[in-house]
């Protein structure tokens, strides 16, 4: 990992202001200290709402006139009264008509003359007393912007780019959806974050990957890094439809009826057999980390099976690979944004971190742990870096075990076969519950009880060198915490939390707009084993991620899936397991045959990130006595849910 750079402190003209009226108001002791953070000192009452439509340079609806989006502002009246310019904080997304923000799907509302009345969220409630303006940009095609969503693609990351770029002083805005009178973004100082959950933080992601002037930090929450897999991980479908359904999901009517063009290049684009498309090439924000200039602070659920952890293991890697100034925070819940599992601690951090990218502060929080990592629901630890130095991949061999199916796991190579038939009513939980049991759709390899803790940490690969039985055949492969725990229910409606009905307030409030929101507490699940991390393939994809062919029945292939991402401590005591199946219900779609599959054992592999490597798993595993399997069921959640998801805030 690159070694950490430091942020650029600076002191910007509004930060000295602000320190100047604080100093008012203080004692004359506490006044020679200077202020380490912004205050709440500017009416949001009387905040200036306005909206503008900036010019996107694009023609997404094919109507002969460049697309507007519609940019809605909330900013403090005092500043610009005195002649001082502001940051801004911009949520740019497709959701603030259509389905809502947050946990309780709230939507804009606006007044007689098209001022914005109700924001989303609590982001101008508290952070333009503070002396941040607060900007909600609708993606083209949504709400009241111009042109068609385009799901990821030159689109959506140009509605929010081009607003960067007037904020900045480079693009034209507007007063009105259709008029000539140009509005100027005299008011700030271009200095821009951007945040978001799901898709608004993979519109962040995208547009910091076009490395923007002007943008300095950004927050993406449950974000898509590459919306390839979103849809697909090496060829396996991961649902039944592809980006035109979300594209229809969210355009406004307006869009709906001048999209049709947009909409057939979607489906011509996106295949789905699953192999690689230009369209994907679009919408790959990976192969673009270089051009990567805002610092980024991270926040994801580790058993996220809507945006799933990949994402964020190839995101990361990509921005450290090029030196990019990185936080992140992972915890135990599903699609859940962090206001929902860590409220007061995530208000005061993210408060801290837009002081200090934004306006300057040097509050010390660059000289912080960059990892927050929640062990059980609600207690967290920290790692100075991510992954923790000294973390090195170590290759786990499956070996055959007494009964079929049911295998060893450890350093030395196995050999011999193991069989299963892909089985797609069943999930990795009907796996990991008889983990020790001989059952025809799985092979399954453990570890003995470990003898000291192990932590995994990062991104894992499996090699599996397989000979099916079809021309078709998908492949999943899972790691598994066999062993007592509490954990989030990840799989409950709630991925993780419940929602309760007393609210607490963040901010300030308007007869239309209410800082106060539901709380919510950790839903948790007692449970005999948890699942770490996961990953899929469709085997035709073995020579090359994006393009898949058909299969030779009874010849051997080897494919290397990837993991998802992970920060796991496997406690003493507990096994650790990998588990080689088909389909995984729920998560992957079924090939069009029903394979049965035969591993190789001396050709299959686990590489698995743990800190300390080769050594501190044989030290776990020392002396640990392989227990004989038993026939018990094991406890965990319920299935994952196969409902159609879609990348969006609501839970």
């Amino acid at each position: 990992m690159p070694k950490r750079t430091r942020f650029t402190t600076w002191r910007p003209l509004a930060t000295a202001a602000t320190a100047a009226l604080l100093a008012t108001l203080l004692t004359p002791a506490a006044a020679q200290a200077a202020p380490r953070g912004s205050e709440p000192v500017y009416s949001y009452e009387k905040a200036i709402r306005e909206a503008v439509w900036v010019d996107t340079g694009l023609d997404g609806d094919g109507d002969g006139k460049a697309d507007r989006v519609a940019v809605d502002i909330v900013r403090p009246r005092e500043p610009a009264r005195q002649g001082r310019r502001i940051p801004v904080i911009m949520d740019a997304s497709p959701y603030y008509s259509c389905c809502g923000r947050g946990n309780e799907s709230q939507r804009k509302t606006y007044d007689g003359n098209g001022d914005v009345v109700q924001m989303p969220l609590y982001y101008d409630n508290y952070f333009v007393p503070r002396g941040y303006a607060f900007v909600g940009v609708d993606l083209a095609g949504t709400n009241r912007s111009d042109g068609c969503d385009d799901v990821g693609g030159r689109s959506d990351i140009q509605s929010a780019k081009a607003v960067v770029d007037w904020l900045n002083g480079r693009a034209k805005a507007y007063t009105t959806r259709t008029g000539t009178t140009r509005a100027k973004a005299a008011w700030t100082n271009g200095r821009t974050g951007m945040i978001g959950k799901s898709w608004d933080g993979t519109i962040a992601n995208g547009v910091a990957a076009t490395g923007v002037k002007g943008l300095k930090t950004i927050v993406p929450i449950s974000a898509i890094s590459s919306w390839y897999d979103y849809y697909f991980q090496q060829g396996a479908p991961l649902y039944d439809s592809g980006p035109e359904w979300l594209s229809d999901y969210v355009n406004s009517p307006d869009a709906r009826e001048k999209c049709g063009a947009v909409q057939q290049k979607l489906v011509d684009g996106a295949p789905r057999t699953g192999d690689w498309t230009p369209l994907w090439t679009e919408r790959d924000y990976v192969k673009a980390a270089k051009k990567v200039k805002a610092s980024v602070f991270l926040i994801h659920g580790m058993q996220d099976l809507n945006v799933r952890m990949k994402h964020v293991g190839q995101w990361w890697d990509a921005l450290a690979k090029h030196g990019v100034e990185r936080k992140i925070w992972l915890s135990q819940t599903g699609h859940v944004d962090p206001f929902d599992f860590r409220r007061a601690t995530w208000v005061d951090t993210l408060h801290r971190w837009f002081d200090h990218e934004l306006m300057g502060y040097d509050n010390g929080i660059d000289r912080e742990p960059m990892a927050d990592i929640e062990r059980r629901p609600d207690q967290w630890s920290t790692s100075k870096v991510w992954p923790p130095t000294g973390t090195r991949a170590t290759t786990l061999r499956p070996d055959r075990g007494t009964q079929a199916g049911v295998g060893t796991l450890g350093l030395d190579r196995g050999n011999g076969t193991e069989t299963f038939i892909d089985d797609p009513k069943l999930s990795e939980t009907d796996w990991a519950a008889q983990i020790d049991k001989s059952t025809p759709e799985k092979a399954g390899f453990v570890t003995g009880p470990l003898t000291r803790d192990l932590r995994l940490s990062g991104s894992s690969e499996v090699t599996v060198t397989a000979t099916p039985s079809t021309p078709t055949a998908h492949l999943s492969a899972v790691l598994v915490d066999v062993g007592p725990d509490t954990i989030r229910d990840y799989a409950d409606a709630g991925e993780g939390i419940t929602t309760l009905t007393n609210r607490t307030c963040w901010g300030a409030s308007t007869a239309g707009d209410s800082s106060c929101f539901k709380e919510a507490k950790a839903k948790t699940a007692d449970v005999d084993y948890t699942v770490v991390s996961r990953g899929w393939a469709d085997l035709g994809n073995h020579a090359s991620d994006g393009k898949g062919s058909p299969l030779t029945p009874g010849k051997r292939y080897t494919i290397t899936l990837d993991l998802a991402a992970t920060d796991h401590v496997v406690p003493k005591g507990h096994r650790l397991a990998l588990i080689v199946a088909g389909t995984d219900k729920g998560l992957i779609d079924p090939p069009a045959d029903t394979p049965k599959l035969a591993l190789d054992l001396s050709r299959t592999s686990a590489d698995v990130p743990f800190v300390g490597g080769p050594a501190a798993f044989a030290r776990a595993t020392a002396g640990a006595a392989l227990t004989p399997p038993v026939a018990a069921l094991l406890d965990g959640v319920r299935e994952p849910r196969t409902t159609h998801r879609v990348p969006e805030g609501t839970q």
